[in-house]
């Protein structure tokens, strides 16, 4: 589905905050904090979620899954696998 860091990855390439998120999606602040609190895959009702995803696309976000190809050619960033990256620094 998305994961947290997807979602605050989302947000960071728009420039928009949680507030602006929940306003574009119709959903509330604290729903939105608590689905970026997740731990890994996005914890919520699936209309919480779809709302989520439905606004991102229509902000300029293309989700991509583990795997899969960018079919829009977009610039984008993706995270390597763990055992394909150096640590991060401290």
């Amino acid at each position: 589905m998305i994961t947290a860091p997807q979602m605050r990855a989302a947000r960071a390439l728009l420039g928009i905050d949680q507030k602006a998120l929940a306003a574009a999606s119709g959903i509330s602040l604290p729903t939105v904090q608590r689905m970026e609190a997740s731990d890994g895959q996005v914890r919520g009702n699936i209309d919480s979620l779809m709302k989520i995803i439905e606004a991102l696309d229509r902000l300029g976000i293309e989700l991509i899954a583990e795997g899969a190809s960018s079919l829009s050619g977009g610039r984008g960033v993706r995270l390597k696998l763990a055992d394909n990256r150096d640590d991060a620094p401290s």
